[in-house]
């Protein structure tokens, strides 16, 4: 998910603030609704991208986060 996923996350998530924006000021309907209907699909794209991602780990729930320390976790399961 580091490479293409994430980038895509990225960009969605700007177009949609964009979008967001535009629909605020003064814009003619033609060009908020042609970014409407490019917005939908690309944000379906990225739910399917991020979705079937191969993204791999090795990590499990009991692992915690990766800034907690394991100690911890170990005495609060007893």
């Amino acid at each position: 998910m580091k490479n293409f996923a994430i980038k895509l996350v990225w960009f969605t998530t700007i177009y949609v603030f964009v979008f967001a924006g535009l629909c605020q000021t003064n814009v003619t309907l033609p060009v908020i609704m042609t970014l409407y209907c490019i917005g939908i699909p690309l944000i379906l794209f990225m739910v399917y991208t991020v979705l079937h991602d191969d993204y791999k780990t090795v990590r499990t729930f009991k692992d915690w986060y990766g800034d907690h320390p394991m100690e911890t976790l170990e005495e609060e399961e007893q």
